[in-house]
């Protein structure tokens, strides 16, 4: 009888260790934002904001205009994820906040890193503003990894 409980017991744990790494992977997909729904495509691309420095922002802009200029926008998936000092270009009160939301309306999709956001939160006592056509995702280097994964070639101006 004993032995036939520390089998189950056995057995039990092996099922819910082989089942975690598949919960684990599914919640991790779930903070995902879905990719952009652009069927004609034939190009992805996603650019990497980490900084905080205006020319490289300026940069960033400037290769989601130039790609645009050279696909047709149908043609072209571009997403820009910021995160770290990068998300200081989709905050409320950014200069270049009107050329952020020309490429949005153009097709671009922005990424906001929510754990940045958190972060600036819990140091300042004061959640930072962002610009509300973008696109927040919890963890920005794992909505790059994502989108590399489906096949977007990662880009780091």
């Amino acid at each position: 009888m004993i032995r036939s409980q520390i089998l189950s017991a056995m057995l039990l744990a092996m099922f819910a260790f082989a089942a975690m790494p598949l919960t684990l992977s599914q919640k991790v997909w779930a903070q995902q934002v879905p990719l952009q729904d652009k069927p004609f495509a034939e190009h992805k691309v996603v650019l990497q904001l980490s900084d905080g420095d205006v020319k490289k922002q300026a940069l960033v802009l400037s290769v989601a205009n130039n790609l645009l200029k050279a696909y047709d926008p149908d043609k072209v998936a571009i997403e820009v994820v910021a995160f770290g000092p990068g998300i200081d270009l989709l905050l409320a009160g950014s200069e270049r906040r009107k050329q952020v939301e020309s490429l949005i309306a153009q097709g671009v999709r922005f990424d906001i890193c929510l754990n940045t956001v958190d972060t600036i939160e819990r140091e300042t006592g004061k959640r930072p503003e962002f610009i509300p056509a973008a696109t927040p995702v919890q963890v920005g280097v794992g909505q790059i990894l994502f989108l590399a994964e489906n096949g977007y070639t990662v880009v780091r101006p």
